[in-house]
């Protein structure tokens, strides 16, 4: 059978509440990882597998030190020739994000699937145990191989470029609105129905050896009579990237972009994204892209295209070369 690791961190597949039907008032971060595994009976039957607990955290304190950690810490795991697969548990609220962060600089196409839950182990019906047996059983399938990093929660595989949280409380959370789910496990076997088509892991672009700090990148979120001041806030407190999650197809006010196109003519890259949950954000003649030197985040949310500006920015600080790389990743 299969070797399959199980990396864990926390969050709410690992909560504890005081009632077994409180959903929502609980701690996070609670049991270890063995006890979680212990709980699934029928797991021998489709990996052999071994855990460690990496964190012990709520989601909402991921920090970047803790991905660096994941990140190398999966690619040597990665690289034994006995191990076949990894899964991350992970609080839900920044699953999605780590999950990207992993899908750009895991070095490997062997399986890395992201798992969570909505409810605390101790609720009636805790989505956990199933989240979890699924996502070691399509770690340990050849389906999964060459996917880039999954992300596996209420019966669904998605992409990790693509999945977003979509509501704050529901066990099917976890969609990709505008591109759809992967695919399904369906009696404990996956069904894929579309490919992931951007660069991911072993051939994305990015190698984190030897970074302990990724460069700073702020979000800001556009909305009417926007000043600019947290803009330029940003770029005091040393933001060598900023997104700006605009309206519409990445729109801004004339004010608005007065300020960002300087801040960018310091060398600082703007990225347009938008606070729209759906669409692509493209090169607009309106704004005039080319003449203020602005990047355009194609179908990324703004939490990603952050991501993927970090790592953009370990590389290169030319906007023409960052563009090629939010086309192609």
């Amino acid at each position: 059978m299969k070797n399959i690791i199980v990396l864990a961190t926390g969050g709410t597949i690992a909560g504890v509440s005081h009632s077994s039907t409180d959903t929502t008032s609980y701690q996070s971060a609670i049991l270890p990882i063995k006890e979680l595994l212990a709980e699934i009976d029928s797991l021998h039957t489709i990996a052999n597998v071994y855990s460690e607990q990496v964190a012990q955290i709520d989601s909402a304190d991921m920090n970047h030190d803790l991905w660096l950690l994941l990140a190398n810490r999966s690619n040597a795991l990665l690289k034994e020739p006995h191990i076949d697969g990894i899964v991350i548990t992970h609080g839900t609220d920044t699953l999605e994000e780590t999950a990207y962060f992993l899908n750009l600089v895991v070095n490997s196409p062997k399986p890395v699937v992201m798992v969570g839950a909505m409810r605390p182990s101790t609720a009636i019906s805790s989505d956990g145990p199933m989240n979890l047996y699924n996502a070691i059983l399509l770690a340990a399938s050849p389906a999964a191989y060459g996917k880039g990093v999954l992300v596996a929660l209420n019966d669904t595989i998605n992409s990790s470029r693509d999945v977003t949280k979509t509501n704050t409380s529901l066990q099917d959370t976890f969609k990709a609105p505008e591109l759809g789910y992967l695919g399904y496990i369906i009696d404990g076997q996956p069904h894929f129905y579309r490919m992931p088509t951007r660069k991911h892991t072993h051939l994305a672009d990015f190698d984190i050896q030897g970074i302990t700090a990724l460069p700073q990148v702020d979000i800001l979120y556009g909305h009417v009579h926007d000043s600019g001041a947290l803009a330029q806030a940003a770029v005091a407190s040393g933001a060598k990237g900023i997104i700006y999650a605009g309206l519409g197809n990445g729109n801004m006010s004339q004010q608005v972009r007065t300020i960002l196109s300087h801040i960018q003519k310091t060398g600082i890259i703007v990225v347009r994204s938008t606070r729209v949950s759906n669409g692509v954000v493209t090169r607009n003649g309106a704004i005039d892209d080319e003449h203020h030197g602005f990047v355009v985040a194609d179908t990324l949310s703004p939490q990603k295209a952050r991501i993927l500006l970090m790592l953009a920015l370990t590389k290169t600080s030319s906007p023409a070369e960052i563009q090629q790389i939010f086309w192609s990743h």
